[in-house]
């Protein structure tokens, strides 16, 4: 993948911006369309806090809309090889695309549980976590009440933007 400057994409017409910006939130180009108007941006930093900014000042739908975007992790989207180019580079790094039929079966019996639990896919930065890391978190989480659960979501999903800005745009 090529890298971006923030100029580069300073200089973009409105629907280039978007379309490269378009997928650091999962599936939710209105992000990039909420700041494109913003620009011109300082640096990268600029961008993810105006992406961030636009997601926190979304509406319950556009949060809630924004959560259900995600994959399950190490769900059947993933099996079948239907993840989003960034989700499926995520998951196989950390081996989820590659899991035993005994290991599959136990993430896909937490998703459905926290699905069930929260209406909404279990969130996290892969990237910052490893297996049992994920593990525990799926099971501590579980516990959460809904609006606390929305709020853990929202930030996992802040450091897989943040993390993707940094793979797309060099400073």
């Amino acid at each position: 993948m090529d890298r971006l400057s923030t100029a580069d994409l300073n200089a973009m017409e409105k629907d280039g911006f978007v379309a490269s910006l378009g997928a650091i939130y999962e599936h939710s180009e209105w992000v990039a369309w909420k700041v494109a108007e913003q620009r011109p941006f300082q640096d990268r930093a600029a961008i993810a806090s105006a992406m961030r900014m636009a997601v926190e000042t979304g509406t319950d739908e556009e949060k809630l809309a924004l959560i259900r975007a995600h994959p399950d992790l190490a769900g059947k989207l993933a099996r079948a090889g239907q993840l989003s180019e960034s989700s499926t580079r995520e998951q196989a790094g950390l081996g989820l695309d590659r899991l035993s039929d005994e290991e599959y079966e136990r993430f896909s019996n937490l998703n459905d549980r926290y699905r069930e639990r929260f209406g909404f896919p279990f969130v996290i930065c892969v990237r910052m976590a490893d297996r049992s890391g994920i593990l525990s978190a799926f099971e501590q989480r579980l516990g959460n009440q809904v609006n606390a659960e929305i709020s853990e979501a929202l930030r996992q999903i802040h450091q897989i933007a943040k993390l993707r800005l940094a793979d797309l745009i060099g400073e």
